[in-house]
């Protein structure tokens, strides 16, 4: 990087501002990355990361923690991160829960509620199943042509998905998040969705849930990483909608292209870092951009 920067030489000041930050990482900060898997770590069509795997391989040798916050089911997410070898926190299902290993932060538990199990701290934000699940029923039986993961076979779910039949049904074992499909007016399904004191997302599918979200799921961590690591980094990246709260609380928000080429036009932030390729593409070329300053 030139040790004088122009604005001659930038496409914007927004541009401008975010090769300062990067810059500014060089400082010996310890960096978190939080990244969404569909469409952005994992190919949209053919679910593979190797486009990425320069990148990774990089991550894993700088030691810096990779955490996985996705719409998919806990067993989808364990299922990747055997995968990746990785063994740092994760949130599953729109930021519906957050998974610690046992013994990972090396401090006393946090002040709020929590559950434990053989593996994990959980902290749970998201919406009961069972709740979600019923107000799909009363939406239908309202009028509003809606499907959710819960109404379809496995094979159903295979195919609109593109997942193996094995993944299919991991991706129908839910605890805080239904994804659905929807032919109408979708401004007149979120006022239902939200007169049932539920909110809505976007990724791939739409999705019903509780007062939940990337966002909060995400802050919690990062405050739970300051209080283990002191000061750091925070990074996050992403290619939909329901990436947004996610984005919005790291410093350096990063944006994949989808599958057409394009970037989702409904997310714009002031300090939006757009990687320069498709999903695992752009995803490698972003993190070894930032990370090889680091």
């Amino acid at each position: 990087m030139k040790e004088s920067l122009s604005l001659n030489d930038r496409v914007s000041l927004a541009e401008y501002r975010r090769e300062i930050a990067l810059e500014r990482l060089k400082g010996g900060q310890k960096i978190i990355i939080f990244t969404d898997l569909d469409g952005t770590l994992l190919d949209a069509e053919t679910y593979s990361f190797e486009p990425a795997l320069p990148a990774l391989t990089l991550l894993k040798k700088k030691d810096i923690p990779l955490i996985i916050c996705s719409s998919k089911t806990r067993k989808e997410i364990e299922y990747y991160r055997k995968k990746l070898d990785n063994h740092h926190p994760f949130i599953s299902e729109n930021g519906g829960g957050i998974f610690i290993p046992s013994g990972y932060f090396k401090f006393q538990t946090p002040n709020f509620k929590y559950d434990k199990d053989s593996e994990y701290l959980i902290i749970k934000l998201g919406a009961r199943y069972s709740d979600l699940r019923r107000a799909i029923i009363e939406l239908r039986e309202e009028g509003f042509n809606v499907k959710g993961f819960g109404d379809m076979t496995v094979e159903e779910v295979s195919k609109i998905t593109g997942l193996a039949i094995s993944e299919a049904k991991m991706a129908k074992e839910r605890d805080f998040d239904e994804p659905f499909i929807f032919k109408g007016d979708t401004k007149r399904l979120f006022n239902a969705i939200n007169a049932k004191g539920f909110n809505y997302t976007q990724g791939a599918f739409y999705h019903i849930l509780g007062d939940s979200d990337k966002g909060k799921a995400v802050s919690i961590l990062i405050d739970l990483y300051r209080k283990s690591s002191g000061d750091i980094k925070t990074i996050a990246i992403g290619d939909s909608l329901n990436d947004l709260p996610m984005l919005k609380n790291v410093d350096y928000p990063i944006l994949v292209k989808k599958i057409d080429n394009s970037y989702d036009k409904k997310i714009n932030l002031s300090n939006l870092i757009r990687a320069d390729g498709i999903g695992p593409e752009g995803w490698n070329k972003a993190v070894l951009k930032i990370i090889s300053a680091y």
